[in-house]
């Protein structure tokens, strides 16, 4: 009888451990070297006014993560096997954009987590890259990957939003001005709101913690309201990063200090915590960069294997997925900027080719989600959504053909 009692006690424990991992592995495959630098470049451009952006971001991140993870969670299937099922080979060819837009993303990663290392620790960059490459691959060579990934995403999560806290609130940001803007904002640049939307669930990011959340065990119609409520808390966590980079920077701006380097966070932590806020940014750098690089890796080979891949096979190509990328860093130097752009590109056409898929299968193939009714507000937000999503796609078009040109 106690072992029948303890049972499903561990199992929920279990549960609760790879639900956590899943949503942080989404929230820091968001937080990436281009997140920072995003922020940065945008709290600079509009002041306060950028809180707006922010606020309207999170609210789309939400109503897409919604969908997406209820779809995968509830038929327990990665979205390319969704995609096949909806039309054969539409699956793979988003398995083929998120796969070469991954490869391109986590060399620029692996650069970040060289320059993190170099900021934190003066290392070299290239010798930072290699180093943070390796326990990337130490993680998943681990006899325990799936539980070693779990934890090091929620620990480097964690600690990433406490360093972020500690600058915010040492740069002393008009918090007053910032609030009256999220409502009341003196400038809106859809510009920048649509690239934020891009750069939290573009391309690879929009199915991190929902596979990740499949692959530990958990779907199925009985787990909707975790699978949701986790689905929310990763974009909110994704937020708190940006809320809080966004005010660290702003107390500077505000305060009258000019950033004008090409590293505009660095520069305004050094303002705001010397040499103090120097270091804590390489920690904050390197921690979103090497989590981005596990994030990356994951999920870009969890769309060219099976859910029926053995697990130890699976994470022998992450592997070998990472080295190759640290290989490339380390023969060019740095992340190609022209490839970045065209990744990048590729990016804005995976959120709308992948969520049609999703919203199809919510919306006509009841039979692949167990026959389970769903809820028509959220389709209708979903498809308001998608939407926006075909503008995402158009403008990043509009970039790869000025590349091509």
């Amino acid at each position: 009888m106690a072992d029948s009692e303890i049972k499903p006690q561990m199992s929920a424990k279990a549960r609760r451990t790879a639900l956590m991992g899943a949503m942080f592995l989404m929230a820091t495959s968001a937080i990436g070297p281009g997140f920072i630098t995003q922020t940065s470049e945008f709290t600079v451009k509009l002041g306060a006014s950028f809180a707006f952006a922010i606020v309207v971001s999170i609210l789309v991140d939400i109503a897409v993560q919604l969908n997406v993870w209820r779809v995968i969670g509830i038929s327990g299937m990665r979205a390319q096997e969704l995609g096949n099922k909806v039309l054969p080979g539409v699956g793979w060819f988003l398995a083929a954009l998120v796969f070469i837009g991954g490869v391109v993303f986590n060399i620029g990663n692996i650069a970040g987590t060289g320059l993190g290392l170099n900021a934190m620790l003066g290392v070299d960059a290239k010798i930072g890259g290699a180093i943070s490459a390796l326990i990337a691959i130490l993680v998943f060579l681990s006899k325990k990957a799936g539980m070693a990934l779990d934890r090091i995403v929620v620990l480097l999560g964690a600690l990433m939003i406490l360093l972020m806290l500690y600058v915010a609130i040492v740069a002393a940001p008009p918090v007053g001005e910032a609030l009256k803007n999220t409502v009341m904002p003196e400038n809106i640049d859809f510009l920048v709101i649509t690239t934020l939307i891009g750069g939290t669930v573009g391309g690879y990011i929009t199915y991190a913690g929902a596979h990740r959340m499949i692959d530990s065990g958990t779907s199925g119609v009985e787990h909707v309201k975790a699978v949701s409520r986790v689905s929310v808390l990763s974009i909110i966590v994704t937020g708190v990063m940006r809320v809080l980079l966004f005010l660290a920077i702003f107390g500077v701006v505000a305060g009258g200090v000019a950033l004008t380097s090409d590293n505009k966070a660095a520069e305004a932590f050094g303002a705001a915590a010397g040499e103090i806020g120097i270091r804590t940014f390489g920690v904050i750098l390197w921690s979103a960069a090497l989590t981005s690089v596990i994030g990356a890796a994951y999920t870009s080979v969890s769309f060219i294997t099976k859910s029926t891949t053995n697990e130890r096979t699976r994470n022998l190509i992450t592997v070998a997925f990472i080295a190759v990328c640290a290989v490339i860093y380390l023969f060019l130097g740095q992340a190609p900027q022209t490839l970045l752009i065209f990744a990048g590109a590729f990016n804005g056409l995976i959120l709308p080719v992948g969520f049609a898929v999703l919203l199809w299968v919510a919306w006509r193939r009841r039979d692949l989600l167990d026959n389970y009714k769903y809820p028509a507000w959220l389709l209708i937000i979903g498809a308001i959504t998608w939407v926006l999503t075909i503008y995402l796609g158009w403008m990043s078009l509009t970039g790869l053909a000025k590349l091509w040109a």
